[in-house]
């Protein structure tokens, strides 16, 4: 193991190389998502509404309540 000013090179190797991976794979799942999104489109749905469906799904049910609540009581000041 190679140690220069008290870092192990090997192992700072296999964490820089454990990350590029995961940066690789990060990206195909990106592209893959946006492959998603593309069909979405394509069969007619609209994709800014489905990237907020599905923003909304990953939060908890008291979280979208609140800020569906929040959003309705500024709407009604704004008389929209």
């Amino acid at each position: 193991m190679t140690e220069t000013g008290g870092i192990a090179g090997d192992r700072l190797r296999s964490f820089v190389e454990r990350i590029e991976r995961l940066e690789e794979e990060k990206a195909a799942l990106a592209a893959d998502i946006r492959e998603v999104y593309s069909e979405a489109k394509g069969t007619g749905f609209d994709v800014k509404i489905l990237r907020q469906v599905v923003r909304l799904r990953k939060m908890e049910e008291s979280d979208r309540q609140e800020q569906e609540e929040i959003l309705d009581l500024y709407k009604r000041a704004l008389n929209m």
